[in-house]
């Protein structure tokens, strides 16, 4: 499984995030640093274009494409939402809750950006004007993580990681929780696939995935030291996984088996990831590398 990288930043500034926007002959590659207050753009070329938030604290975290043709991500410190738009102008909203730490991020059925808070036990939403709402969970210090939307369904779904549950939300703040059977498992990423939803387990080295009716199935991983910590689902009802603590990324099917590994270095520390049109895997790589894991079949 051929796999090339590119550097787009120093060993010290973490690349992050990882999202893909339609670009020319390939997609564009945005990344965040989180350690430096840097979002980068990958073009055709593999030009590496910088831009600096002006804020070295503000730690840029989740990002993804908008419905408006333009980046958003998360500023988990300093309290923002932050926006680049198709001509690179930077723009920033500020969250609601002080101490709020936006960090997961997704596009709603509704259009809008929808964002957890971690340090307040919320739910956040963003309209394309920068319009800010916000709900609590009800489950005091639950540390919302990642967030995935159901395109077909007015529905959002989120871990819950200090909570140790999985979560899903109707658009009007409706909250149902759904407990883990692994204790301390500590969920983090989460994502939608075509017939159910698919969730990481930090501490427990397991993969999750639960469908509409709340039926939740866990796959424990090969090495449960792994610590996998983003995941994106796949067209054909399997999903990536980044398994930070080994330096590598899992293939897992529909049926929760790992078809195929990548080693990507001991010392990588793989972040987030996402899936091209083509069936390639962009991958964030802490040492200061974007790898890109072309196409699998």
């Amino acid at each position: 499984m051929p796999v090339t990288e590119l550097k787009v930043a120093d060993s010290n500034e973490g690349p992050y995030g990882v999202a893909l926007r339609p670009g020319g002959s390939a997609p564009e590659v945005w990344t965040t640093l989180v350690h430096t207050g840097v979002v980068t753009r990958v073009a055709e070329g593999n030009e590496v274009e910088r831009f600096d938030l002006d804020a070295s604290g503000s730690r840029p975290s989740v990002i993804v494409t908008g419905p408006d043709d333009a980046v958003w991500f998360t500023r988990n410190g300093d309290n923002q939402i932050g926006r680049i738009d198709s001509s690179g102008v930077v723009s920033s909203y500020p969250v609601l809750s002080d101490g709020g730490s936006p960090y997961g991020l997704c596009i709603g059925p509704d259009d809008a950006l929808w964002f957890t808070l971690m340090g307040a036990d919320k739910i956040g939403r963003i309209s394309l004007d920068g319009s800010v709402t916000e709900f609590a969970i009800g489950v005091a210090g639950g540390f919302p993580a990642h967030i995935a939307a159901t395109p077909e369904r007015p529905e959002l779904w989120f871990t819950l990681n200090q909570a140790n549950a999985i979560a899903r939300m109707s658009l009007d703040g409706e909250v149902t929780t759904y407990p883990l059977p692994t204790g301390q498992a500590g969920p983090v990423g989460i994502s939608v696939g075509p017939d159910a939803v698919w969730f990481v387990e930090l501490l427990a080295g397991q993969v999750g995935r639960i469908d509409q009716d709340g039926v939740l199935t866990e796959f424990p991983l090969p090495d449960r030291s792994s610590k996998p910590h983003a995941v994106a689902a796949t067209p054909d009802g399997g999903c990536w996984v980044t398994l930070w603590g080994s330096g590598s990324v899992a293939r897992l099917d529909r049926d929760g088996s790992v078809v195929a590994e990548v080693d990507l270095g001991a010392e990588s520390e793989p972040h987030g990831l996402a899936v091209a049109p083509d069936g390639g895997v962009w991958v964030a790589l802490e040492i200061g590398v974007l790898a890109h894991i072309h196409a699998w079949e």
